[in-house]
């Protein structure tokens, strides 16, 4: 006695066009949700990057009594920006190279009296902006 069946080795259309539907459908719900976690994260990564930033501005002070003018910026921490202002300035500076945000574009720094605001204009680059291009702020870090 014979039997007469097939073997069956692969999927039709109908089936993998069900399983791309699927996938898709999924894909939906869930890609919204690892992109908010992907924004979170670099926000916190910008603001380790702040804090630290503020650490070597902090020593900065604890050196030279002050902290360098909003002009003296970022540079401040790279090299002397005034032998005479600043005569404590340590031979190795406080940073090898200018610290940039998760953009490629550099930090910036503003003294408010004794306090200072470091900030990334994030995605777009430019100040102001919302959601993924708002700007990043020190000061909103650490609330």
């Amino acid at each position: 006695m014979t039997h007469n069946t097939s073997l069956r080795t692969g999927f039709s259309l109908i089936e993998l066009l069900i399983v791309i539907v699927i996938l898709g459908g999924l894909m939906a719900v869930v890609a919204p949700g690892l992109m908010d976690s992907q924004r979170k994260a670099t926000r916190n990564t910008m603001c380790l990057s702040m804090n630290d930033l503020k650490g070597r501005f902090e020593q900065f002070e604890l050196d030279n009594g002050t902290l360098p003018d909003t002009e003296e910026g970022m540079q401040a921490l790279l090299s002397n920006p005034d032998a005479d202002k600043y005569p404590n300035y340590p031979v190795v500076p406080y940073l090898k190279k200018v610290k940039k945000d998760a953009w490629n574009t550099p930090f910036v720094y503003v003294k408010n009296g004794s306090d200072i605001e470091i900030i990334s204009f994030a995605a777009d680059k430019r100040e102001g902006g919302e959601e993924w291009n708002k700007d990043i702020l020190l000061s909103e870090c650490n609330k």
